[in-house]
């Protein structure tokens, strides 16, 4: 969790955003449907020892889709960011990052890149914590303004206006 800091000075580095709540709900989700179905597998009589590992293979498939879904998260050092999304992690520097993005509405913070792209962000997502989510896109924005190009251009699109 990143360290409370006034709006308008970046927290301490290096600082980690995740969407914790969704994690241990995601986390909770996944280690009980494992445990059912291997409990399952083990107290049925009639299915012969292939059959129940295959029972805990599928268990083990059922953990894991979940445990993919909460590994986004946003690292911030002195260096840039790393972004790990579901399946991809990217690296930037700071000053490839020209504005954070998190509108009313939004699955997740947008990165606008120097390159003229747009990167989602899945660590920063306002889903069952909408506050957290707005405040750790709030620090992040900070960041990139003090350690990347500067302040957004006029007419950019901030966090705060969520």
């Amino acid at each position: 969790m990143p360290a409370s800091a006034p709006a308008d000075r970046p927290p301490a580095l290096p600082v980690t955003f995740r969407p914790t709540r969704t994690r241990v709900v995601l986390l909770t989700v996944g280690a009980a449907m494992f445990t059912v179905v291997t409990v399952i597998a083990l107290l049925l009589d009639r299915l012969s020892p292939p059959e129940k590992i295959s029972f805990v293979f599928t268990a083990l498939l059922f953990f894991g889709v979940p445990a993919l879904l909460s590994r986004p998260k946003v690292v911030a050092d002195d260096d840039g960011v790393t972004v790990v999304n579901l399946t991809r992690t990217r690296r930037l520097a700071w000053a490839e990052i020209l504005r954070v993005n998190l509108r009313a509405g939004d699955p997740w913070v947008f990165l606008d890149l120097s390159d003229g792209t747009s990167l989602p962000v899945l660590g920063i997502q306002p889903g069952i914590a909408k506050a957290r989510a707005i405040e750790d896109a709030r620090a992040l924005r900070v960041l990139v303004e003090t350690l990347g190009t500067g302040p957004e251009e006029p007419g950019g699109t901030r966090p705060d206006e969520h």
